[in-house]
């Protein structure tokens, strides 16, 4: 995969492979990703990181299957988690440094806060410091959240004007069928447009510590694809996924954008969607932080 013309990137990272079967940080696969990070970063690629994994690290402190956890204790449970969480981003990326960045769905969706929002992480790139961004479950209500990063990922995508966003997951990509039962399922390497049929084709989740399954991912390819940002999505499971992955040596299916960058930014497409009540803000200039 060539990456020549791309400039800035946003990198989905999904809870199982970030975090282990028993809740800890994968830190031997975090270093790698860190190491293919810091090598595009050298060839001048601003990258962004949209990560879960905050509840999966914290569940321990509940002691509670994440099925049955209710909200108030999964917003503990991130609330631990997220220290953990970042501790691992920052071991594995040193020397370059990373910053944390918290975000709602009504921090996409309403004017001053998505201005705000995308100063800071706007500046935080001219700095060469790494953007790691998570949702704010801790005050996100059923009515403010994603439910998923992936959707996040896509808004951030949309929000930063990126050129391409990589969702690395649990799976290869999208089948035809669910490749776990069915052994002739057919791997779909490129879709140019996402109908009725390819959204049938999503399944469930398949790990226990995610909240998104391909219909999410899908959804996300959807989103980006509105701000003519184009989406792969594949699995990270390996070490050195993402080298693996511009050397060709894995399965992957990549969405391709059909508009126009440049036109999707004078539409701003999508930006502020029209259903949410947020999106008629009465000002237009960013609030400065307290």
């Amino acid at each position: 995969m060539n990456l020549n013309n791309l400039h800035r990137i946003v990198f989905k990272l999904g809870s199982s492979i970030i975090t282990s079967e028993t809740g800890e940080i994968r830190a031997e696969w975090l270093k790698s990703l860190a190491k293919d990070i810091s090598a595009l970063i050298e060839q001048g690629k601003e990258v962004i990181i949209v990560t879960s994994g905050g509840v999966s690290l914290g569940r321990k402190f509940i002691d509670k299957p994440m099925g049955k956890l209710k909200l108030e204790e999964k917003q503990a449970a991130v609330a631990c988690g997220q220290i953990e969480l970042m501790q691992g981003y920052k071991a594995a990326f040193h020397p370059v440094k990373v910053a944390q960045v918290l975000l709602t769905a009504w921090d996409t969706e309403r004017r001053r806060s998505y201005l705000n929002a995308k100063g800071a992480i706007e500046t935080l790139l001219k700095l060469k410091i790494i953007p790691v961004i998570n949702e704010n479950d801790v005050v996100a209500t059923s009515e403010l959240n994603y439910g998923d990063n992936d959707r996040l990922s896509a808004r951030v995508a949309q929000m930063l004007r990126t050129d391409l966003l990589v969702i690395f997951s649990d799976v290869d990509g999208l089948y035809d069928d669910n490749p776990n039962i069915n052994k002739n399922a057919k791997h779909i390497a490129e879709v140019a447009q996402i109908t009725a049929e390819i959204e049938n084709m999503a399944g469930e989740p398949a790990g226990k510590h995610g909240t998104g399954g391909m219909r999410t991912k899908i959804e996300a390819a959807k989103i980006a694809g509105r701000a003519g940002c184009d989406c792969i999505i594949t699995n990270g499971h390996k070490l050195n996924s993402l080298s693996n992955l511009l050397a060709g040596k894995q399965l992957f299916t990549r969405f391709i954008s059909s508009v126009n960058p440049l036109t999707a930014r004078k539409k701003k497409n999508g930006l502020f969607p029209a259903s949410s009540r947020w999106a008629k803000s009465s000002s237009t200039k960013a609030r400065q932080p307290r």
